[in-house]
């Protein structure tokens, strides 16, 4: 459970930087040519990937990698929905909560035998 525990704690980390890397550039740099905002995100981007890889070994012992990708999405959903709305000023829609219940029916579909024992 340590595993899985530690497993989401960094792929969380690491989505912040993932959603700052790719769309913190649209309000910060906006007025940048875009490949300065490429290689700016590059190098957060690079912590994304010190954190999400490590995450997806220690989280690959404990699960399959179908799980660790639900567990990612579910996550990315999370992190940039706070985003947009307050960093970025987006209007929240129902089309986040569509999408949240598609995903966590997607977590009942690949965790079923560990939740219902199947």
């Amino acid at each position: 459970m340590k595993q899985i525990y530690l497993t989401i704690g960094l792929l969380c980390c690491s989505n912040l930087f993932m959603t700052f890397a790719w769309y913190g550039h649209l309000k910060n740099l906006n007025h940048k040519p875009w490949i300065i905002a490429a290689l700016i995100s590059w190098g957060i981007a690079l912590f994304e990937y010190l954190l999400q890889v490590p995450a997806n070994r220690i989280g690959h012992q404990v699960m399959n990698v179908g799980q660790l990708k639900i567990i990612q999405e579910i996550i990315t959903l999370a992190v940039f929905v706070p985003f947009s709305i307050f960093f970025l000023k987006e209007k929240i829609t129902y089309d986040y909560l569509w999408a949240g219940l598609c995903l966590l029916g997607a977590v009942f579909f690949m965790f079923r035998s560990k939740i219902v024992g199947i």
